[in-house]
């Protein structure tokens, strides 16, 4: 089960996610689970002018931010990688011609360079790939599995995603 993507045409960026959890449809909104800081990031770092909550989602494309997720095909079982729909994902992204793509951690990241043939990042920031042409990014994670790394690298490395949309545009 997903969410609906939060698509509108002349966005900014696309943030992109894998929907770790089947069950996330059932909080109603992206990211919204408890230890996730991706509200905070996104306000820390200079994507949205004001700190909003999962229940604002539908308010992303006014910043310029759309939200989907890789598009998985089936279930998977345990210690097997997720299988995702690479090409009706692409679509999506034509669909949408954001000015970049940015996934949402390096796990999303793999996740689709392996579907699609491409090489898994190595760090974070601009990546030596594009997604459906559009310039690709890989931020830090934002949920709460991820606070080994410390919040204020975390929003450092959230506001290359700004500085990097700004040479892209």
């Amino acid at each position: 089960m997903s969410l609906p993507d939060i698509l509108a045409p002349g966005l900014r960026v696309v943030i992109v996610g894998t929907i770790a959890a089947w069950d996330r449809a059932a909080l109603e909104h992206y990211y919204g689970g408890a230890g996730n800081s991706f509200w905070l990031l996104l306000h820390e770092s200079g994507l949205t002018a004001r700190r909003l909550a999962p229940e604002d989602d539908h308010e992303l494309p006014a910043f310029g931010i759309g939200l989907t997720d890789l598009i998985r095909t089936e279930p998977s079982a345990p210690g097997e990688p997720p299988r995702f729909d690479v090409p009706r994902f692409l679509a999506k992204i034509r669909s949408a011609d954001p000015g970049a793509v940015a996934f949402v951690s390096k796990t999303a990241a793999s996740s689709y360079a392996r579907a699609a043939g491409e090489r898994a990042p190595q760090g974070f920031g601009e990546l030596s790939w594009s997604v459906a042409g559009r310039p690709a990014f890989v931020l830090p994670g934002p949920s709460g599995a991820n606070n080994g790394m410390p919040l204020p690298l975390r929003i450092a490395l959230w506001r290359d995603l700004m500085d990097f949309l700004e040479i892209v545009a």
